[in-house]
């Protein structure tokens, strides 16, 4: 698939990159609900921010409070409210921007959409995987418990299904690495170097 081409501007992306002093990413966390994936968005956003570099978080959370906040849970209002991510994730990456978008992105249609926006190695796709079992262990919002008693039809890994990366950029087991770690080998794969800073 042809990447689209930016909106047409004097100062190009490469200017702000320039100017910001390292490249623009899109950094893809998905997985389940309760894995990890938006303490993993600010702790690495944490991270890059004390190294200078300029980022932006885009989660389901704040998605649905404003851009999506017409969309349900069907199948259609997800694909379009990764669309819609996609989309913005996009714009702040030609605006200089290393982008993480957290979302359960449970679709590997919607996933590989997302990725045909990007030039390549401009999309990083990250599986954050934590077993069904231990997400609904942990359950910070209390949707699983829903989702299990009726009040919440259509949830990822219970009644909808999860269609896991066949081949991520990056695979973090968030029941065996600290945060910390994690931050570390999103890092890396943004070819940056290890932080000693304290992550908790």
């Amino acid at each position: 698939m042809t990447v689209p081409p930016a909106a047409s501007s004097a100062i190009t992306r490469q200017d702000r990159e320039r100017l910001q002093g390292h490249n623009a990413r899109a950094v893809w966390l998905t997985g389940l609900s309760g894995a990890g994936k938006t303490t993993l968005a600010h702790a690495l956003e944490a991270s890059l921010h004390r190294d200078g570099l300029r980022t932006f978080v885009i989660d389901g959370d704040r998605l649905r409070a404003g851009l999506s906040s017409d969309l349900g849970f069907t199948d259609a209002d997800r694909a379009e409210s990764i669309r819609r991510a996609a989309h913005v994730a996009r714009l702040f990456v030609d605006a200089g921007f290393v982008a993480i978008v957290a979302l359960i992105s449970p679709f590997r249609a919607e996933r590989a959409a997302a990725q045909a926006l990007f030039a390549p190695g401009d999309f990083l796709e990250v599986y954050v995987n934590l077993p069904l079992a231990l997400a609904e262990e942990r359950d910070p919002k209390g949707l699983y418990r829903r989702a299990r008693s009726g009040a919440l039809p259509r949830f990822t890994g219970i009644d909808s299904p999860y269609e896991p990366p066949e081949a991520p950029a990056l695979e973090l087991r968030t029941d065996a690495l600290s945060v910390a770690q994690c931050v570390q080998r999103l890092r890396a794969q943004l070819g940056l170097p290890p932080t000693q800073a304290h992550l908790s």
